[in-house]
């Protein structure tokens, strides 16, 4: 299998050539990256100032011009900290141990000041300030356990989106701080801006996968889509086109969020002390930026699906709550996915048919102990796909058979990170204890239903089951079942017929199966699920 990287050669990279897992998936997932978090990262970089070869964007995602004139170059990124509004919104909430004295006198410097410019009577300017803290702490996403400048805000808003900070407390303790502004014009020792410890790259990965999988030419595509049988529409099969809806999708999200809340972000961030936003987000005068990593070149097809999805998705209707729950499920589902089917082109040498693994999934109080056999063996063989890929991987090239290299490996990146990922999306029941096996949830299914029916359309049942095998290598029925025992080689099993009754019940209680008749029912699209349901 090809070892080649996007968008630059990374062979000479220290991480390339140190650990298996980022040379097989790219640079990197990891276990310390939560799923919210790896939405923010993504939407982190497409909110950001970027530059290709010396070339400066704005858009969300380059323009397919320079993506096709891209070449071997690193992608760079001018994150914003937002270190004044993360201290106002998460300050009062987080560990009493974790204040600096520092971090309280700006603190109170910064509602000194906001109460300046608040007009109202000033007996009340104590409960305004209290109100707007409670709001933007409303919006608090991952971290919450962490000192409050590591912790990342639900990224509903480009206000709300913000780069990764680390308060270096040991050097606190050794290096006496006398106040913010002495933090400031110090803040490589007192901050880390580049540790990429929850910002791990992984929102990186899935960004250049977008981009690696937009380079390539229609034909390709249009061969991989008829072969594997995933029915995308016309416009998605051309490039340039869904790069362009893509574009205006991810707009569309963003204007969906109240202006209130971007004007209130900037003007906290921003207006009240200008000082600290410029020292910590510029270097010498200019945008401070950051080199993203890479991601590996034969993952396009996985970039293009989940370019599809995203766009599906995005047009959905949603409103922004909705869009970012859906698209950290379908981030977390998508990382799944690229994890085995990347292992199954390494054991295959490249040659793996798509999607070349099988999920049976079960219902989540299944008795049969049949069905939750073959779904515990599919998840062990996936598991199995990955850690047999880190090594195989390892085997051909010059990274050191070290164990501790490989159990590191197994557990940020490999089939640990996995059952670990796919536990916490809902996935894999239980979380604890034996016999894990693949289920659905109600969210899983919707975002499936959303990104596989297109929107306000339905599809036949029949047809929903064969397009989730094809995206996602889930079965579901007798016929699937039999599908998965041949992969695993043993014995294929005989079932009855309405295995997958619970499905059927699932999307109905979801409002988005119409029955025409006892043989033939319609998956709806949840955009006309209610309507459809009762026509």
């Amino acid at each position: 299998m090809s070892n080649s990287t996007f968008p630059y050669d990374a062979k000479s990279e220290q991480a390339y050539k140190s650990n298996p897992a980022i040379r097989l998936f790219g640079n990197r997932f990891s276990t310390d990256q939560t799923s919210l978090e790896l939405l923010g990262e993504f939407l982190l970089i497409t909110t950001s100032v970027k530059e290709i070869e010396g070339k400066e964007l704005r858009s969300a995602l380059p323009p397919l011009d320079d993506i096709h004139s891209w070449s071997n170059s690193k992608l760079k990124y001018s994150p914003k900290i937002k270190l004044n509004l993360k201290l106002f919104a998460f300050l009062s909430s987080s560990r009493l141990d974790s204040r600096h004295l520092t971090h309280i006198e700006h603190y109170t410097q910064l509602i000194q000041e906001l109460k300046k410019r608040i007009k109202v009577d000033s007996n009340d300017k104590t409960q305004v300030v209290k109100t707007l803290e409670n709001l933007l702490l409303g919006f608090q996403g991952a971290g919450t356990s962490r000192t409050w400048c590591a912790q990342s805000f639900i990224p509903i808003s480009r206000g709300l989106v913000a780069g990764e900070a680390i308060w270096n407390e040991t050097k606190a303790k050794s290096h006496y701080a006398e106040s913010w502004s002495y933090v400031l014009d110090n803040a490589k020792l007192y901050f880390s801006l580049n540790k990429h410890r929850f910002l791990a790259r992984g929102g990186e990965l899935l960004y250049l996968q977008i981009c690696n999988a937009m380079k390539q030419s229609p034909d390709a595509i249009q061969s991989w889509n008829q072969e594997a049988k995933l029915e995308f529409s016309t416009e998605e099969l051309e490039p340039g086109k869904l790069l362009n809806s893509l574009e205006r999708g991810l707009a569309n999200f963003f204007s969906a969020c109240p202006k209130f809340i971007d004007d209130l972000a900037e003007f906290i961030d921003d207006k009240l002390d200008p000082e600290t936003a410029a020292k910590t987000d510029m270097h010498e005068q200019q945008p401070r930026f950051v080199e993203a990593g890479w991601c590996n070149s034969a993952t396009w097809q996985e970039g293009y699906l989940l370019a599809v999805e995203m766009n599906r998705i995005l047009s959905s209707g949603l409103d922004v709550m909705d869009s970012v729950y859906y698209l950290e499920t379908l981030f977390m589902l998508h990382t799944l996915r690229n994890l085995i089917m990347q292992s199954s082109r390494c054991l295959s040498n490249g040659e793996a048919k798509w999607p070349g693994y099988y999920m049976a999934i079960n219902r989540s109080d299944e008795e049969n102990g049949t069905l939750k056999r073959i779904s515990h063996q599919s998840l062990k063989n996936i598991e199995k796909t990955i850690y047999m890929a880190i090594r195989s991987h390892m085997q051909d090239t010059d990274i050191v058979q070290d164990e501790k290299i490989l159990k590191e490996a197994d557990t940020r990146s490999g089939h640990k990170f996995f059952l670990k990922m796919a536990k916490q999306a809902g996935l894999v029941i239980p979380k604890r204890g034996a016999w894990a096996r693949f289920v659905l949830t109600p969210q899983i299914l919707r975002v499936l239903v959303t990104t596989i029916v297109p929107q306000q359309g339905r599809i036949t049942y029949e047809t929903f089951k064969q397009l989730i095998r094809a995206r996602w290598g889930m079965v579901f029925d007798e016929d699937g079942f039999g599908e998965c025992c041949e992969w695993l080689g043993v014995e294929k099993v005989y079932l009855s017929s309405d295995t997958d009754a619970w499905l059927l019940e699932m999307l109905a209680e979801s409002g988005l199966l119409m029955h025409l008749s006892d043989s033939c029912a319609l998956v709806l699209h949840p955009n006309q699920g209610n309507d459809g349901a009762g026509s």
